[in-house]
């Protein structure tokens, strides 16, 4: 009934994690590889996932690629750094035995350098990320991917859990790669961003959501 699909590169601090969770829930979980120079592949093949390489071609080519593997009717799309809990594997097993949706919302909590964040802009967190393969595609935005959906969809109560970030700079790398990525989403689109909103726009909503 259920494939979990998760794409990943050197995720070798997460992914045991992610796919026990997943494998509460799901028949199948497929994890899609962009040639991780750690111990990723061996971790994957060790607890039994369906474990593919691809080329780097962006989030949304890679999660179309794992979608289209999928052998099951419904998909549950995770990131490496998330996980599920028991209340949640449970609400998705009634959600999916109702059969009344073509797409679930899943709220997210963010592990913060060791803090769980439950304020601001951080929680709840919604992401479309349970749904039925036919009916959900991933739009081709290099950063901040979405959805395309057809159908109506409902919203799950129990959150995913994010394991984010570990550290300030950590922080500050991962703002400087989706700075590059959102540049380049722009100027695909015949747009240009300043300074300001590229590099200093993350910090100001960092300190809004997390520090005020």
């Amino acid at each position: 009934m259920l494939s979990t699909v998760i794409i990943t590169l050197n995720e070798k601090r997460n992914i045991e994690r992610c796919v026990l969770s997943a494998q509460k829930v799901s028949d199948e979980v497929i994890v899609v590889d962009s040639f991780s120079t750690d111990r990723t592949e061996e971790i994957c093949r060790q607890i039994g996932v369906r474990f593919f390489q691809e080329e780097w071609k962006g989030y949304s080519a890679a999660k179309n690629f794992g979608n289209s593997l999928a052998t099951n009717e419904w998909i549950l799309s995770l990131d490496a750094d998330e996980e599920i809990t028991d209340v949640l594997a449970e609400e998705i097993r009634v959600a999916l035995n109702k059969n009344d949706r073509e797409a679930y919302w899943i709220p997210r909590m963010t592990n913060y350098c060791g803090k769980w964040i439950k304020h601001g802009g951080w929680y709840p967190e919604k992401h479309i990320r349970l749904f039925r393969k036919t009916n959900v595609r991933w739009n081709e935005d290099e950063v901040h991917e979405d959805v395309e959906i057809t159908g109506e969809t409902g919203t799950l109560k129990n959150p995913m859990l994010h394991y984010s970030i570990r550290s300030i700079s950590e922080h500050v790398q991962k703002a400087e790669k989706y700075s590059t990525l959102s540049a380049l989403k722009m100027k695909r689109k015949g747009k240009r961003a300043s300074f300001v909103k590229l590099y200093l726009g993350p910090l100001f909503k960092f300190w809004n959501d997390y520090l005020s």
